[in-house]
This record gives structure tokens, C-alpha cells and sequence, in this order.
């Protein structure tokens, strides 16, 4: 437990605390880019022990909120056919679409399967040659190399009945578009530990340098997001703009070279579509041509499925840090966990079910 206890410590939690307190003499909106952070930032409520001065917003950081309502859709129609086994990682399940949820689907009689890799997928699709077997493939770089691994076992093998509905989106794009918006106001990001894990850190360089904002790669416990806030306002006290790496435990500047050199074997860049966002260029991943036989959205040519999002959901302004979940009306009220509006709602990293399951509906109204 020696990896949790310590950054769980009270008496470092408090000298960061007093240290941040000691040095803010401005104000300052830092945000921290994942879901992970941000359910640390509410459950032990970091937000509201630091200087008033300072304010926390939420980033686009969790995959499940971002994938596009479109997205969902389409997985809905190939979820549907009798040919077709579905598999996903649960929190997707109950995400929902412009009609219905991949839940509803299964209830339906659709044969969906939770799995917890996609290796697990390669194998159901090798024990029913039959049937179509399609993986879920979202997420950040985080989990792209497992799944660029099973696309390319699955070709290797001669898994043919095996395909992704991919679904992968890019962090710094992300920062940039933010950051690039008329709207922004974010002054410092937290940047996700387990991405940069993967990816290393030498692509938020050029971003902190372009846009003159510090970058601190942080960890999920509360000391390290303390530890990340820290190092964040002392960089924005001293005028000071760069990229920082609390995560060094974890992280390395080049990152997991394995696990990148696995990535480009088998995607290439590509635009995505953002919930509540839009388009990014040059945002996501998708199959490389030599594995489009894999590519479940060439498959059951669903590529042109288009929808319009809930005008009553401000999930898209949330994941921009220009809202907090509890500014938006239908908080609690016609939008919860178990009638979500949007991805926030019912994602285990989504903001949203940060505020409701650590805050209560109260905090709708700032009791």
C-alpha cells in the first residue's frame, strides 16, 4: 500500500496546502485534464481547502464523456443485428444515444458482452467463427496500444470475424483547441498521468511555449494533484511558462516507446468528432488501410450516421472548463445517473457523477 498511503498523507496534503497558500497572490483557473483527477478534486474535496484565489475547472479528459453522440449511435446499429457479438468495457453501456443506450440494446436480446481487454474480444470471436465479434475501441493513448494489439493479433492470427468500432481521440489536440478558443480562460493545466505514461511529454512542450502556459503532469492521488497545483501557481506567480513533471515516478519525457511503436503499426492520425465540442483536426486515431478489414465502422458502413446533441446538455461546455456540471439546469433533476442526459452523467471519470455522487443535488443550489 506503500504507493497509495503516502500520497493519501495528511500532513503532505497540509504542506502543499499551506505552501499554495503561502505563495498565491493573484488569481488563477487551472484545469486539470482527467476524469480521474477530477473525481479526486471533488471526493476529497481539494477545491474548496485551497485559497479562494484559486479556481479548478474540468477538462475534456474523460473518454466515455467525449465520444460523440454519433458515435453511440452507431454502435447501437451494430449492436442490434443477430450477427453480431458486441463487446465493450462497461462504462459504456449505459451511455446514452440519440434513442436508446447499448444497455437497452442487450435487454433487447442484442448479444453484448462486457469484456476487460480487447485481447478478450479476439478470443470470443475465435470460439464463434459464425458470428462478427466487434470491440468498442474508445479512449485516450492510454489504451490505444491494447488495442492496436488486438487489431493486429487478431490480423496475425487470421481472426477475420474480429473488427473495432474505433473511437480514439488525442490529449494535446485537445489542450490546443482549448487554448486556441476566444472563449478560453483556462491559466495552467494538470496534464493526465497515465497518458503521458504512454505518450511521454515532449508534445506539450511547443503548447506551453506557444501559448506562454504552464503543463504539469500530474498524478491521481490528493497529494499529487496538491503537489501538481503547487507547481502550477508557482510557475504562473513567477511568470514562468513551461512543462513540469510531478508524475515522475511513473513518467518519462519519451514515454513507452514499446507501446507508441505498437500504436503506429496499426493507426494513423485522423479529425474527431468531440461530444458537446466538434470536430478537432487531427484529434483521433483510425485504422491504417492495410487493417481496414478490422474497421467495424467500414463494415457495417455506418460511417455516415449524423445526430444532434440535447440542447439541455452542457456536457460540451463542462469538458471546455467554461461551466461547472452544477451551473447546468437539468443537474439532478432531469439529468441523473439513472436518466442521464449525457456522458458526465454515467461515466465513471465524467464530472458530472463527480458532483452527484460526492456533492449532492445541494450543490446545485451551492449549499
Amino acid at each position: 500500500m506503500r504507493f497509495i498511503d503516502e500520497y493519501r498523507d495528511h500532513a503532505a496534503a497540509k504542506k502543499y496546502l499551506d505552501e499554495i497558500a503561502r505563495i498565491t497572490k493573484h488569481q488563477w483557473i487551472i484545469m486539470e485534464i482527467c476524469g480521474g483527477q477530477t473525481h479526486t478534486i471533488v471526493k476529497y474535496g481539494i477545491e474548496e481547502l485551497l485559497p479562494k484565489e484559486i479556481t479548478l475547472v474540468h477538462g475534456p479528459g474523460c473518454p466515455v464523456c467525449v465520444t460523440p453522440l454519433e458515435m453511440i449511435d452507431k454502435a447501437v446499429v451494430i449492436a442490434s443485428r443477430p450477427d453480431v457479438i458486441f463487446t465493450s468495457f462497461g462504462d459504456m453501456l449505459r451511455v446514452p444515444g440519440s434513442e436508446k443506450d447499448l444497455l437497452s440494446v442487450k435487454a433487447g436480446g442484442g448479444d453484448i458482452r462486457i469484456v476487460y481487454s480487447p485481447l478478450d474480444a479476439v478470443k470470443i470471436a475465435a470460439q464463434n467463427p459464425e458470428k462478427k465479434v466487434v470491440f468498442f475501441a474508445v479512449g485516450f493513448e492510454t489504451t490505444a496500444p491494447a488495442n492496436a494489439m488486438a487489431v493486429w493479433q487478431a490480423k496475425k492470427s487470421g481472426v477475420n470475424n474480429f473488427s473495432i468500432l474505433c473511437s480514439h481521440v488525442l490529449v494535446p489536440p485537445a489542450i490546443e483547441a482549448i487554448l486556441a478558443s476566444p472563449l478560453n480562460r483556462v491559466q495552467g493545466f494538470l496534464a493526465a498521468g497515465h497518458v503521458c505514461a504512454v505518450m511521454g511529454f515532449k508534445e506539450y512542450i511547443p503548447l506551453s511555449q506557444r501559448f506562454k502556459i504552464p503543463i504539469v503532469v500530474t498524478g491521481f492521488e490528493p497529494v499529487d494533484i496538491l503537489q501538481g497545483i503547487y507547481m502550477t501557481v508557482k510557475q504562473l506567480e513567477h511568470k514562468r511558462a513551461g512543462v513540469e513533471n510531478q508524475y515522475s515516478r511513473v513518467v518519462r519525457r519519451e514515454g513507452n516507446v514499446a507501446a507508441r511503436e505498437s500504436m503506429t503499426k496499426v493507426f494513423e492520425v485522423t479529425d474527431r468528432h468531440w461530444r458537446g465540442i466538434g470536430k478537432i483536426p487531427d484529434s483521433g486515431f483510425r485504422l491504417k488501410r492495410e487493417f481496414s478489414d478490422h474497421d467495424a465502422e467500414l463494415i457495417f458502413d455506418v460511417g455516415g450516421i449524423r445526430v444532434q446533441e440535447s440542447p439541455l446538455c452542457i456536457a460540451g461546455l463542462v469538458l471546455q472548463g467554461l461551466k461547472k456540471p452544477n451551473e447546468c439546469t437539468a443537474f439532478g433533476t432531469k439529468c441523473t445517473p439513472e436518466h442521464p442526459l449525457g456522458a458526465p452523467m454515467v461515466s465513471a471519470e465524467g464530472a458530472c457523477a463527480a458532483y452527484y455522487h460526492y456533492r449532492g443535488v445541494s450543490s446545485k443550489r451551492g449549499e
